[in-house]
């Protein structure tokens, strides 16, 4: 499954899951089940896109450029389903990329890299970026298990029992988190099935439709 594959995979997802949210007025839905795929599948490009890309400090500028431009329509969709202020995910990946970076560099040097991300963490759980530390961890995970399927397997069924644990203590194993716990988890099929392969070059898909579908969903529930 080339790269242009999951990148369609977690867009189908995405857009489930901000239309279930948009037409059961910000109440969870069947749709946001499969809306759980999205985040993972684009946690796993970040890593792979630090891999790949042949400018990092474009990249970083790239994805804090987009994080600006959808905080708005992002905002406007949140207002419109009743959601609480939070920054978009762009912002997310931004710091899920900058913990990569700061591993990369101090890879010898644990003392600082780890405080480093500790610190990145604490700052997106702070400044609450969607996913929260979760995903910022999650993209940093995907990187350190880069070309291990078990290790990245493992790893990944770690962090969705870790995500929804909390709601499995609280709520006595209810079906609905064993549910989310899953769905959240099937992103590792697509994953695992990736081929390292580029295919269909569409660079800037998620850039643009990202906001364009946030903002388009605000407009339509002002009708």
């Amino acid at each position: 499954m080339s790269s242009f594959a999951l990148k369609m995979i977690a867009v189908f997802s995405m857009l489930c899951d901000h239309f279930g949210y948009y037409y059961f007025h910000g109440q969870f839905s069947n749709w946001n089940f499969l809306g759980r795929l999205a985040f993972p599948i684009f946690a796993f490009q970040i890593s792979e896109g630090y891999l790949h890309t042949s400018n990092l400090k474009r990249y970083f500028k790239r994805l804090f450029l987009f994080a600006v431009i959808s905080q708005i329509p992002f905002m406007l969709y949140e207002s419109s389903i009743g959601f609480d202020f939070t920054l978009n995910i762009f912002f997310t990946l931004l710091l899920g990329l900058l913990c990569i970076f700061l591993f990369d560099k101090f890879q010898a040097k644990y003392y600082i890299s780890i405080p480093c991300i500790v610190c990145i963490c604490i700052i997106g759980h702070f400044l609450q970026v969607d996913y929260g530390e979760w995903g910022i961890l999650l993209i940093l995970l995907f990187y350190l298990c880069k070309n291990h399927k078990v290790a990245t397997f493992l790893g990944f069924f770690a962090m969705c029992v870790w995500k929804y644990s909390p709601y499995l203590i609280e709520y006595h194993f209810h079906p609905l988190y064993i549910g989310l716990t899953l769905a959240t988890f099937s992103a590792i099929i697509p994953i695992l099935c990736y081929n390292g392969k580029l295919g269909l070059k569409t660079k800037y898909l998620l850039y643009i439709f990202y906001p364009l579908h946030l903002f388009l969903f605000y407009i339509v529930s002002l009708i």
